[in-house]
């Protein structure tokens, strides 16, 4: 995103018109008004990326411009960070530059943040990291306060954490979760809380079990388990789901079954096509499931996992793609119809819109 389109003075009409066709493409499945989560118009990114450019003594951070790739823009403020971003970049790009060890062949510098206020530091190197580095890194942790780790081709130093521990307040309840560098988390803090509690307002009275895809790190799940008597969720990174395992515990939630398959492995182990080992302790004839939520790639859900989704009498969807969204829900219009929906602005200033849709069984 080129940094000279944000302006939040255009921020309202910008949300307006993602939602102007939000609903344009979505009249024709009966859509009711949406809700409308706006993000914080600056300020808002809990992740960053930057590559570094070094021009004589000179070390900047920078992106490129896709339509010209070869030529740096250096980048003197980054507006849309979260604070403990934007308060680290001149502090560190401070440090690196007076450092030999550490601006030595410094390719690239990637911040995680959390709304809790701690901040993990990644730097990329094309060198083999040795003792000095570790030593100059050491002291540059310790002075900023965050988490560093060093990287290079078939190395990685953790110097402190290689995660960090995001806590907010969610409908009363203090969530905590695990973050790991390089695992994906919510880019929008504050958009993210906004879609739990949405999801949370939409579960509340739907009873029964919940059956979960995609569930990540957990980050749907820990919000909606005690909406439901049983929990069953499934992940395929592994990463992932020791993260959410982790998280679970840390919020003393007890009624979730985590496994590690796909989408499409699940569909075919709850239509009884396979058996597989992974679910050797699950009981699937113990659960009631009333509703299934998916949270899935930009490219939707597959054919079987529509297949499965049909058969839940409560469909809670959360898309990154609007148009793969339609596709689906497109799909579905023969047995389930929508009965709320949201938007929730994650990229302010992109024609990107996240949204959700509650899908209800049709009566027969």
């Amino acid at each position: 995103m080129p940094l000279s389109r944000i302006d939040p003075a255009q921020y309202s009409s910008l949300l307006a018109d993602k939602l102007a066709q939000f609903k344009l493409d979505f009249a024709q499945f009966g859509l009711p008004e949406p809700e409308v989560f706006a993000s914080a118009p600056l300020n808002y990114r809990m992740r960053a990326e930057f590559r570094i450019w070094h021009q004589d003594d000179a070390l900047d951070y920078a992106m490129f411009n896709a339509a010209n790739p070869k030529v740096p823009v250096t980048i003197e403020a980054f507006p849309i960070a979260d604070p403990t971003i934007a308060d680290a970049m001149p502090r560190l790009r401070e440090r690196l530059q007076a450092s030999e060890a550490l601006r030595h062949r410094l390719f690239q510098v990637d911040f995680l943040a959390t709304l809790s206020g701690e901040l993990l530091v990644t730097l990329i190197y094309h060198r083999r990291l040795d003792a000095a580095w570790e030593a100059a890194a050491r002291e540059l942790a310790d002075e900023l306060g965050i988490q560093l780790i060093g990287r290079s081709r078939g190395q990685k130093i953790v110097l402190g954490r290689d995660w960090l521990l995001e806590e907010f307040e969610l409908n009363g309840r203090q969530l905590r979760y695990k973050q790991i560098e390089g695992s994906f988390s919510q880019p929008n803090g504050g958009v993210n809380r906004k879609m739990l509690g949405w999801a949370c307002a939409q579960s509340a009275g739907l009873g029964g079990d919940l059956l979960e895809l995609y569930c990540g790190n957990g980050n749907f799940t820990v919000a909606l388990a005690p909406l439901f008597g049983r929990v069953l969720a499934t992940e395929v990174s592994k990463s992932s789901v020791h993260a959410a395992q982790f998280n679970l515990e840390g919020n003393g939630i007890e009624n979730v079954a985590m496994v590690r398959m796909s989408s499409d492995e699940i569909s075919a182990a709850l239509a009884g096509r396979e058996v597989f080992q992974r679910m050797q302790d699950i009981d699937l004839a113990q659960y009631a499931f009333s509703t299934i939520f998916v949270d899935p790639p930009r490219s939707g859900l597959d054919p079987e996992t529509l297949e499965l989704a049909a058969g839940f009498d409560n469909i809670l969807y959360i898309s990154c793609n609007p148009l793969t969204l339609q596709e689906n829900v497109a799909a579905l219009q023969a047995t389930h119809a929508i009965s709320a929906a949201a938007v929730f602005d994650q990229f302010p200033y992109t024609h990107h819109l996240e949204c959700g849709l509650l899908l209800t069984r049709r009566p027969k």
